[in-house]
């Protein structure tokens, strides 16, 4: 008999830490989704947007509750994933570390390349998809909060 409530005890700790803030989330634990949208070229707000993105991932991390961003870009706002006129580059090669995904529309890319007679590299961190404004509408159907900063 001691053996075995040992055992169950034991079990009972394993599957707490398994479970619990450290571990992985629970069939009821919720894990946070922001979608964070970005359509102007203009430092300040890209800066917000990224200011908006970690200040979440803080807080719901120190709670040990999972949480997941995506910063979609388009229009004017694509400037940010650029390559070549990002003014938050380097901000983005850290965020991505973080597990931050970085969504660029391929339409915007694709007006910027005919507007400019040339390829539009976009940053290795991003993904493009093929409509900022789908993605968005995707990512808010299937659940995740919306920002506008």
């Amino acid at each position: 008999m001691r053996l075995f409530a040992t055992g169950a005890t034991i079990a009972a700790v394993i599957g707490s830490l398994l479970t619990g803030p450290l571990g992985h989330a629970t069939e009821n634990q919720k894990i946070h989704r922001l979608a964070v949208h970005v359509d102007a070229n203009d430092p300040a707000i890209m800066n917000l947007a990224l200011n908006n993105a970690e200040n979440a991932m803080e807080y719901y991390q120190a709670k040990g509750e999972e949480v997941q961003v995506e910063i979609v870009a388009y229009g004017p706002g694509l400037h940010m994933l650029r390559a070549d006129t990002s003014p938050v580059k380097d901000r983005i090669s850290r965020m991505k570390q973080q597990n931050v995904a970085f969504s660029a529309c391929d339409n915007t890319r694709a007006a910027m390349e005919k507007r400019e007679g040339k390829p539009v590299e976009i940053v290795p961190q991003a993904t493009v998809v093929p409509s900022g404004v789908v993605r968005l509408m995707d990512l808010e159907e299937q659940g995740w909060s919306y920002v506008r900063p």
